[in-house]
């Protein structure tokens, strides 16, 4: 097992022994699918079997206390909470969100505009203050936040503990579980991960309960979970990992896309003029794009979906599967308990599916109407935009807020600015990065890079500006820069 880069190796394995295949990893096997038949096959249509977790001691004992629900065993306290979560994030609930996300941008762009050597901080607090905003009802209006580093800070621990080779040995090998923590100081360092990480959530979540008999709240899934905690009576501890979960998630995938969104634009100058041609004819010069444009942005839509195939976020699926019942599938037998990989890697990168499949190409889906959830659920695999969200019942909840916000933010960036390579300061040469230099761990996104972000012309530039302003002085108080009045007034307990 290389120690970086692993998404490599099971692509070539993939490649020399075909679209199922296991490993044996000490005491347990890892099947990893490579083919969208076999996951279609296998996640989608037998869910039932393939919904559940192998147990993974770093991960959900240490790091989470077994409280994390993206690692939680498939069974009722599971789908009582998926059920709570997909009420927040459903196709309905989803819609009622567009106006957080057009605020969020349009404090993104105005940050580009001013700042634009920070535009991975600026990128990072537009998916942030969007998911504190669904989530507890209050909006990160600065990246200074230190709530806002300590989750990403704390999430990319967390995916470093996790991929490490000491916590898959702790795994596989339960014996050293008995070792002290001197000797294993991953596990010390799960320990305290959790300690700071809960005191983070169970911050967020208290603070909200106290909003809730303040009377002060607006309206999120916080007030929702809180009828939810009186009725089926989970801890306060399983509340704050819940919500908290919802938080890192919709946070960093989101930015993470995005960013690698900006990589491809800055390599890929072609599509960047091709992306701008359509926005133009479409929207024309007089304002920036909105959800409403987005029926006739196909070019920019395929920008959406090449993005999540051309740079997946989770690179190997995030957390395997596991199989509850013993299985055969092709003549092999599945064992009960085995581990099921998405290698969504080698899916996405398949030329049959995608002809040059590093060729960022949003062309590829220039006849693709398909939503991204329409696109999962499609009975033909072969017509799967692409794997990087998931499948089966541990499908992603967050994809239909997540393609509004990327749909924006792609869009509404690529109108606005210009994405051109920074001159070496001594050959004077472009400095591009290289597009497979990717972050280590089971979330991931590109290195950190430069760019060079410019407004297109000064009549965008003044846009980004107005929008900017008119929005702060109309929706948000001066001072604690919080909406007024919430906009999504159709979430609350009653859509919980």
């Amino acid at each position: 097992m290389p120690t970086r880069d692993a998404h490599l190796q099971f692509q070539k394995w993939a490649q020399q022994y075909g679209p199922i295949y296991s490993l044996i990893l000490g005491t347990k096997t890892l099947i990893v699918l490579s083919s969208d038949e076999v996951v279609k096959e296998l996640l989608d249509k037998r869910s039932n079997n393939y919904s559940d977790r192998q147990e993974m001691y770093i991960g959900q004992t240490l790091c989470s206390n077994d409280l994390r629900l993206l690692m939680m065993g498939y069974g009722q306290r599971w789908r009582a909470f998926r059920k709570m979560v997909h009420a927040l994030l459903n196709i309905s609930a989803a819609k009622s969100y567009v106006p957080y996300q057009m605020l969020e941008n349009k404090q993104m762009l105005y940050q580009m505009l001013h700042e634009p050597e920070r535009f991975l901080e600026n990128i990072r607090r537009y998916s942030n203050a969007l998911t504190t905003s669904m989530v507890f009802g209050w909006r990160t209006p600065t990246y200074e936040d230190a709530s806002m580093k300590q989750l990403f800070d704390g999430f990319s621990e967390f995916a470093a503990i996790n991929q490490t080779g000491t916590a898959a040995l702790i795994d596989f090998f339960p014996l050293l579980r008995k070792l002290p923590d001197f000797v294993l100081p991953t596990q010390k360092k799960a320990k305290d991960l959790h300690k700071h990480e809960k005191e983070l959530y169970l911050g967020h979540w208290l603070a909200a309960k106290k909003a809730m008999s303040d009377g002060t709240i607006k309206p999120c899934f916080c007030v929702g979970m809180a009828e939810a905690q009186k009725k089926d009576g989970f801890s306060d501890d399983q509340a704050a990992y819940i919500s908290g979960t919802l938080l890192e998630a919709g946070s960093d995938t989101t930015s993470s896309t995005l960013y690698a969104f900006v990589q491809a634009m800055l390599l890929y100058p072609d599509v960047q003029r091709t992306a701008q041609a359509e926005i133009d004819k479409v929207v024309g010069p007089d304002r920036l794009p909105t959800m409403d444009d987005e029926p006739s942005l196909p070019y920019i839509r395929g920008c959406v979906k090449e993005t999540l195939r051309w740079m997946p976020t989770t690179i190997l699926g995030a957390v395997p599967h596991a199989a509850t019942k013993e299985d055969t599938y092709m003549g092999y037998t599945i064992p009960a308990g085995a581990g099921i990989m998405n290698n969504v890697w080698a899916i996405n990168m398949d030329p049959t599916r995608s002809p040059d499949p590093r060729r960022f190409d949003p062309s590829r889906y220039i006849n693709d109407t398909q939503s991204l959830s329409e696109s999962a659920a499609n009975p033909d695999a072969t017509q799967r935009d692409q794997f990087t969200f998931g499948a089966g019942r541990r499908i992603c909840p967050g994809i239909h807020v997540a393609e509004r916000s990327l749909f924006l933010g792609m869009s509404r960036m690529t109108s606005a600015f210009n994405f051109t390579p920074m001159k070496h300061p001594e050959t004077g040469g472009s400095i591009l990065p290289d597009q497979d230099r990717l972050t280590q761990g089971f979330v991931c996104m590109p290195e950190e890079f430069q760019v060079k972000i410019t407004p297109r012309n000064a009549k965008k530039a003044e846009l980004v500006r107005r929008e900017w302003e008119e929005a702060e002085q109309a929706l948000l108080d001066p001072v604690t820069k919080q909406w007024l009045e919430s906009p999504a007034e159709t979430v609350g307990a009653e859509k919980i």
